[in-house]
């Protein structure tokens, strides 16, 4: 081993098991290097058997400094929730226009797409389309809403689905 590898590793014990907060008040001086970004990867044991749709590990949550990646959103919806949508920062917003534009154009030019429940149904027709992409809206993760304006201020500041 070099010695940058060994001068980060003689702060902590191997033998020890640290809580998290331990662990992560370790982390900034077992840096080895600045030239590149760091990453760390925790395995969490959480006894569930995913083959039974009740114990199924899914959601979304909002990270406290972003993604570091800019989310491009549509938000289908009738023309007053389409109007909030894009006042609090949606790229695109509308209804059965960008549905057809999916379905002809196959365009894709957005990262999540977000639905009111009023405009599932139309949705629902290209999900064959989105659906093996991903970006088939689901009110599990919250990308189907009344509440567009807070969904799309949510994925602007950094909500990750996690599975």
């Amino acid at each position: 081993m070099g010695k940058k590898y060994r001068k980060a590793v003689e702060g902590w014990d191997k033998t020890k098991r640290y809580s998290v907060e331990e662990a992560c008040a370790i982390l900034p001086r077992t840096k080895i290097s600045g030239k590149w970004d760091e990453t760390v990867d925790a395995s969490v044991r959480l006894g569930v058997n995913p083959k039974y749709a009740d114990q199924m590990v899914r959601g979304s949550v909002v990270l406290p400094n972003g993604t570091g990646k800019s989310k491009r959103v549509l938000v289908i919806a009738k023309p007053d929730k389409a109007k909030e949508a894009l006042d609090s920062g949606a790229d695109f917003a509308g209804g059965d226009e960008y549905i057809k534009r999916i379905q002809e154009e196959n365009w894709f030019d957005f990262d999540t797409l977000v639905a009111t429940p009023d405009m599932m149904v139309s949705v629902g027709k290209i999900g064959r389309i989105l659906g093996p992409r991903g970006l088939m809206p689901n009110p599990k993760v919250g990308t189907v809403t009344m509440d567009v304006a807070k969904a799309v201020s949510e994925l602007k500041r950094g909500r990750v689905e996690f599975r």
